[in-house]
């Protein structure tokens, strides 16, 4: 088996072992980006080969710092590596270079981590497919005519072609689950605060998006959910990581898991999505988890409300100065100034109504995980699209009013902050992947990924059934 075979977890292991060193783990990684990259698009501001080079042949006799001495690792360009172009996908940010590492950054880098690049996203976050001006389009490792998702699509293309051998990401609106389920990985969105960002902007308003792992192993999410976790002072609200990796075994029997499916009918889906995650449900199944279907516990219209309005919100005031400035203003995306722009003619009254409608629906959630382990939704209402779309119009005939209404699906775990893994269920007739995304109470991060880890080692869909690109 070839070194970009194998997963983060044990190539450190071999390397900590000696059987490996950390210049040939790089030298197999950047051969492979050589052969597929160009093809899919996954890894952007490559740094120069001689350079990354030199510096895995340092980490081959250079005491390990963590578990990821010497792995290549490509962090999402929303995420700021002192040295290392920075565009948030955007042409305002083309050839920024920081000065500094963000929190994210720093964790991974102090873990022992040779960064090599970035992955890619799509401007700023925005949409679930990720194409920028800067970058162009990431492609799916399965079908290179179709979008690999995002906004961490440039991440779990990475992983699912087997340039990268564990990835970060970010989500706000399935960031982290949508572009896993596109690419046959897994990405688990953590509780918020588990994983702080940076003390800038506003931190106590701000508590929609988080970071996380993306991985080919629930092992590797866990070990790198390690490294990412751990409360930043400087910042509200924050929570104490653990050893994930070490509470990754349980019993699934008796364990109670609510099936929401496509919420009753709120959501669109195209055909095959819930077919193909309720025969991933049986996995759980047949390890002796109840699964029971049952009603929507929230009526889904003003879970959009809330969730559209705070956002909006959020990307009004964080987009303020650039917005203000008509040069910059410009040269953003209209789904960028979409949002600003809903979020400038909100009134206060109409923010207070949202959060109002958040708190009320976490509230109802608490109840529900006094009968359930976990809710289980689809990862996404759609399949793979083409790679030319800005984003699907339609599902089911039925027209999408936003940019990323066809994605709404997310939200139900999104609004509240719930710990989620997107798993691979597998491929539908059109040789596409889908995930299913399986979520705990606030705090239930380590329950999560440990019944992700019994779905792993029932399937493994990452290894069963790896890409085979033609470049």
């Amino acid at each position: 088996m070839s070194l970009n075979e194998l997963s983060a977890s044990e190539l450190s292991r071999m390397i900590a072992a000696r059987k490996v060193a950390p210049s040939e783990v790089m030298a197999a990684h950047l051969s492979r980006i050589a052969a597929v990259n160009g093809a899919v698009n996954a890894v952007v501001s490559l740094r120069d080969t001689d350079a990354l080079m030199a510096e895995a042949r340092a980490a081959d006799d250079a005491p390990a710092q963590g578990w990821l001495h010497g792995l290549p690792l490509a962090v999402k360009d929303l995420c700021a590596t002192k040295g290392l172009r920075t565009t948030y996908g955007s042409p305002l940010f083309a050839e920024f270079v920081p000065a500094r590492d963000d929190l994210l950054a720093a964790r991974m880098r102090a873990a022992g981590a040779i960064f090599i690049g970035k992955t890619n996203t799509p401007e700023w976050g925005h949409g679930s497919h990720s194409f920028n001006p800067v970058h162009g389009v990431t492609r799916n490792p399965y079908d290179l005519a179709r979008t690999a998702g995002g906004s961490s699509g440039g991440a779990a293309a990475g992983l699912a072609a087997r340039m990268l051998p564990v990835a970060d990401g970010s989500d706000m609106m399935g960031s982290l689950r949508n572009p896993a389920a596109f690419c046959n990985v897994y990405g688990f969105r953590p509780t918020w605060g588990l994983v702080p960002g940076d003390a800038e902007g506003d931190t106590h308003l701000a508590t929609l998006a988080t970071e996380g792992p993306m991985g080919r192993t629930i092992e590797d999410i866990a070990r790198l959910l390690t490294v990412q976790a751990g409360v930043n002072p400087e910042v509200p609200f924050g929570r104490e990581g653990h050893a994930f990796a070490d509470a990754l075994h349980v019993d699934m029997r008796g364990k109670r898991m609510a099936w929401l499916g496509d919420w009753g009918g709120a959501y669109q889906v195209e055909p095959g999505i819930l077919d193909l995650c309720e025969a991933g449900l049986r996995v759980f199944t047949d390890q002796g988890a109840e699964v029971e279907a049952i009603a929507p516990p929230f009526p889904a219209e003003k879970l959009w409300r809330a969730w559209t309005t705070l956002r909006a919100m959020l990307n009004a005031g964080s987009f303020k100065p650039i917005y203000d400035d008509l040069a910059k203003r410009a040269q953003l995306k209209p789904e960028t100034l979409w949002e600003i722009e809903q979020g400038r003619n909100l009134s206060a009254q109409a923010v207070y109504e949202a959060s109002v409608i958040r708190s009320r629906y976490y509230a109802h959630m608490a109840r529900l995980f006094q009968r359930f382990d976990a809710v289980v939704l689809p990862t996404a209402q759609v399949w793979p699209f083409a790679a030319e779309w800005r984003w699907p119009q339609t599902i089911n005939a039925v027209t999408m009013d936003t940019y990323h209404r066809w994605m709404e699906v997310v939200i139900p775990i999104s609004l509240i902050g719930l710990p989620a893994l997107s798993l691979p269920v597998g491929f539908g007739a059109n040789g596409l992947p889908m995930g299913l995304q399986i979520a705990g109470r606030v705090g239930a991060d380590a329950n999560v990924l440990a019944m992700g880890q019994a779905y792993h080692l029932a399937t493994d869909w990452p290894a069963k059934r790896p890409p085979q690109i033609k470049a």
